[in-house]
């Protein structure tokens, strides 16, 4: 973002358009994550909750990208995890350049810390945790990622807490929670939205090519998030899915 104000004024119209009123102890933070970080409420680089900001890790992966990270390598920790009973301990190095000793990050998982939606998936929860936690220390950013939060009632805010929930469709995930994929597609016919750009949106969000490579807490995040906007301007969501050409397929 070469033109700072500019930025900050889009980011304040995304952030308004989702969460509506803005406390006035996070404008100026959302000024100062734009001009340090350029981050982006329109592309899904940060949460606010409780009125504080969390950067997610789509967020943070643009900003190891922006800054040309040479790499980032993954391990699980054998001898802190308990497979059996679903705990995990992942190991995270970031190398900025081809001169960078790593910067080193860990994070974990288990039934007890992950949302309901998610369990089943602690391991990968783990390694996002974890290159969250790398990429904050190779980069110098204090900000919380939303994923380290870790509970299912800490959800990003939608504009005044009375958003639309949804109810279990036919099709169950694990714990009785309904699939994300039926959840989404409640989404897009509550709001009549156009389902091949909402996964555009979808995979643009969670930083990955097709949305079935994202992790679950990333999409849960982004159903929260799309959820937000839908409720509070459709007409802004609308102008953003539109922006998202229709030539290319996008499998979910």
């Amino acid at each position: 973002m070469k033109n700072r104000p500019r930025a900050f004024r889009l980011n304040l119209k995304q952030a308004k358009a989702v969460w509506g009123d803005i406390p006035k102890s996070a404008l100026q933070g959302l000024r100062e994550l734009t001009r340090k970080l350029a981050l982006s409420v329109a592309a899904g680089d940060l949460q606010l909750l409780q009125g504080r900001w969390y950067v997610t890790h789509s967020g943070l992966l643009r900003v190891a990208q922006r800054r040309r990270c040479l790499g980032i390598s993954t391990a699980v920790d054998e001898a802190l995890s308990r497979p059996a009973d679903r705990r995990w301990v992942v190991k995270a190095t970031v190398y900025k350049d081809s001169d960078s000793k790593g910067f080193e990050g860990y994070g974990d998982a288990d039934p007890a810390n992950v949302s309901s939606v998610v369990l089943g998936a602690e391991m990968r929860i783990a390694e996002t945790r974890a290159v969250n936690r790398a990429l904050r220390k190779a980069y110098g950013i204090g900000l919380c990622s939303i994923e380290e939060l870790g509970s299912s009632s800490l959800r990003p805010e939608t504009g005044g807490g009375n958003a639309h929930r949804f109810a279990p469709s036919n099709g169950n995930g694990s714990n009785g929670q309904p699939k994300l994929r039926d959840r989404l597609c409640v989404l897009i016919r509550k709001y009549d939205l156009d389902a091949a750009r909402v996964k555009r949106y979808a995979a643009d969000f969670c930083g990955t090519e097709v949305l079935r490579n994202a992790g679950w807490d990333l999409v849960e995040s982004f159903i929260v998030t799309l959820e937000g906007q839908a409720a509070n301007n459709r007409e802004a969501l609308i102008c953003k899915l539109n922006s998202y050409p229709l030539d290319q397929e996008v499998h979910s």
